[in-house]
């Protein structure tokens, strides 16, 4: 019988789910704005950012880490090339993690689940390091010698002066959060998904790596850094919910069968006998040595193909009346063909 849903009832359904959405959309907006909120409170520490800029270019250079400036002669090239890698700084970002988590929400809510309290973590932790460690982007120190390509070639999505831009807190360089939410996105959706390029994804982040560098908004530490991160929040929130994806092509466990019946004690006696007496498929039985496969006792009559008579220990006794037995003795009864009765000495064919 074949249930169907009444209109009222998939009316509900649908209304449901948009309130499951709105729900998921005010939480995950609420987020953002705390993190925003946030950024903020570390505004006014201006001498502080630019003190842990210059610790920060002098790490780099002991651990010998290339130059951000050696990547951003490579967008300066033309003036088409470096104003693609503002305007994909400025438009990127934060469309391409909300369409990540609309569309798990839509199409895979148990890694959607997983991926916003990744993303939740990651934030969080990178809320804590941009209070406690302020930090100038490397386009504000001069001992890096970097343009400002915002400024210049445009779009920039900061002011010409930090200490007026109400809009974001431009010391906030450290973890970059552009590059640690582009490689939870590729993570994720390599995880959410099976198709045999899903490892292109993960040229969401070296493309930002490039381009968050290549800006100078930027040093590789702050990349290193939300690297790590992200790492630690992996560990916090295992992917518990997440449906496994099927391996094809093995065989699937067996089903459990009834067990076979006991056999009773002293029953493989006679079947090992007859075994052991049988030849190969169809062949005669094998006698003693010379016998030319006759059946022991003198009988003349060669045992059937396929017979399942039992073997006795001596041949040449007399069977009783009634049994499932030879056939006496001077009987003149032939024997059927196929049957399972062995021949009696004597008996004729």
């Amino acid at each position: 019988m074949t249930s169907h849903t009444t209109p009222a009832g998939a009316a509900a359904g649908r209304k449901a789910a948009r309130r499951r959405l709105i729900r998921e959309l005010l939480l995950v907006a609420g987020l953002f704005t705390v993190y925003k909120a946030g950024r903020m409170l570390s505004t006014g520490r201006t001498e502080e950012a630019f003190r842990n800029a210059a610790r920060i270019w002098d790490a780099e250079r002991a651990l010998r880490l290339p130059g951000e400036g050696s990547v951003q002669r490579l967008l300066l090239h033309g003036d088409i090339l470096v104003h693609t890698a503002n305007t994909y700084y400025a438009a990127v970002h934060f469309p391409a993690t909300a369409l990540f988590l609309i569309w798990l929400y839509l199409r895979r809510p148990d890694h959607y689940l997983w991926a916003r309290r990744v993303l939740v973590v990651l934030t969080g932790a990178a809320l804590a390091l941009h209070l406690a460690f302020p930090l100038a982007p490397p386009r504000m120190l001069g001992a890096a010698h970097l343009v400002d390509t915002g400024q210049v070639y445009g779009p920039s999505v900061y002011g010409a002066a930090p200490a007026t831009d109400t809009m974001a807190n431009q010391f906030a360089a450290m973890p970059s959060l552009h590059f640690g939410w582009a490689l939870l996105l590729a993570l994720g959706m390599i995880a959410a998904t099976s198709g045999r390029w899903r490892a292109l994804w993960l040229l969401h982040p070296a493309l930002t790596l490039f381009v968050v560098v290549g800006t100078a908004n930027h040093y590789w530490l702050d990349a290193i850094v939300a690297a790590l991160l992200l790492g630690a929040a992996l560990l916090l929130v295992p992917r518990r919910g997440a449906a496994a994806v099927p391996v094809r092509g093995l065989p699937g466990p067996r089903r459990a069968t009834s067990a076979p019946a006991p056999v009773p004690a002293g029953a493989l006696a006679p079947t090992l006998a007859g075994a052991l007496a049988s030849g190969p498929a169809g062949a005669p039985a094998p006698g003693p040595a010379g016998a030319d496969g006759r059946v022991p006792g003198g009988a003349d009559a060669r045992v059937p193909a396929g017979a399942d008579a039992p073997v006795r220990a001596n041949p040449d006794a007399p069977v009783a009346a009634g049994s499932d037995a030879p056939v006496p003795a001077g009987s003149d009864a032939p024997v059927p063909a196929g049957s399972d009765a062995p021949v009696a000495a004597g008996a004729e064919r």
